[in-house]
């Protein structure tokens, strides 16, 4: 799944104790990562910040099914073939996905990357695909059809040609683990913002929580929100610039994988979550989901809220959403 990057961070220019804000920013799993942390000095910040790229690194080298030499590659290869035993680390995660696409049922799916490309979003696309060719294109997606052996850590995919892929949950997991590396080794504040997926912890030298800007989706220049967050992941989504009309509907790059067909009526989604890496995958299935399914759901999740912004540049927020807190632009 693709990711916009919508969220902008606005930092304390100063600092009123000995710690400090460093930053810097990688391209890291094909993506933006924004790695900030408070540190004593230079020396200390750059020591952390290159801390959290090596985990990052490691957590690619994990999940890429670009990498034909990773344990998710050699899980697509042996599709319909046989199980293949992985890392505890990496089991885990395809079995926390799984959950979330029961969860869910279904609007999340690790296996989507087994679906056929058949939907352009670059300006090439003139007409609707014939709806045959739309449901050959989903014929091999299917969570339910990912196995899972808990006594000798194998995943077996059932079909022979079916693939998982972690790009609508990789990065949320990559930030998380980054954050959580970093918290072991003394860091006592920090951000990690994976391209959208943000997690935090801490606060900014000044004593105050970091402050997270959400973009206007149908703006860009513009931040319609501004609010405090601390100890606490976002994750925001949007698809304002992925997207083909036909017959006055507007539908995304963000596909149902269940059915094959593209999102429609979103066009923006944050989450806030205790994690990145639930966050994530939240954000997604809301788009499949649409706003009135999507808030419903999120409703019904302790600890979990969300704002939606529609196609018509209405702004939804979830029951429990604290809107007092916003700093209204």
């Amino acid at each position: 799944m693709m990711r916009t990057l919508i969220i902008v961070l606005l930092l304390c220019p100063f600092s009123i104790f000995s710690q400090e804000i460093y930053e810097r920013t990688s391209n890291l799993m094909g993506s933006r990562f924004d790695i900030t942390v408070v540190a004593e000095n230079q020396l200390l910040g750059d020591e952390y910040i290159d801390l959290a790229i090596v985990e990052i690194s490691r957590i690619e080298n994990l999940i890429s099914s670009w990498n034909s030499k990773s344990q998710t590659s050699l899980i697509n290869k042996n599709a319909g073939i046989q199980p293949v035993q992985v890392d505890q680390e990496l089991f885990d995660l395809i079995n926390r996905s799984i959950h979330i696409s029961r969860l869910t049922e279904g609007a999340f799916d690790i296996s989507y990357a087994s679906m056929d490309k058949i939907w352009k979003f670059d300006g090439t696309m003139k007409e609707m695909p014939n709806p045959e060719e739309v449901l050959r294109s989903v014929s091999k997606v299917g969570y339910k059809n990912i196995e899972l052996n808990h006594e000798q850590n194998t995943v077996f995919l059932k079909l022979k040609g079916m693939k998982i892929g972690f790009g609508a949950i990789g990065k949320g997991y990559a930030a998380d683990s980054a954050k959580k590396l970093l918290k072991s080794k003394g860091v006592v504040s920090g951000i990690i913002n994976a391209s959208g997926d943000m997690n935090t912890w801490g606060l900014q030298p000044n004593g105050e929580e970091w402050n997270v800007g959400i973009t206007n989706p149908l703006n860009k220049n513009k931040v319609f929100a501004l609010l405090p967050i601390s100890n606490e992941a976002v994750v925001t989504s949007g698809n304002y610039e992925k997207y083909v009309s036909f017959n006055g509907q507007r539908y995304s790059h963000i596909i149902d994988p269940r059915t094959g067909y593209p999102s429609s009526g979103v066009v923006s989604v944050s989450v806030f979550a205790p994690s990145a890496e639930l966050a994530d995958a939240l954000a997604t299935s809301i788009f499949v989901m649409g706003k009135d399914i999507g808030i419903d759901f999120i409703n019904q999740l302790k600890g979990i809220e969300c704002i939606i912004v529609d196609d018509k540049g209405n702004v939804y927020y979830s029951q429990n959403m604290d809107v007092e807190k916003f700093k209204k632009e």
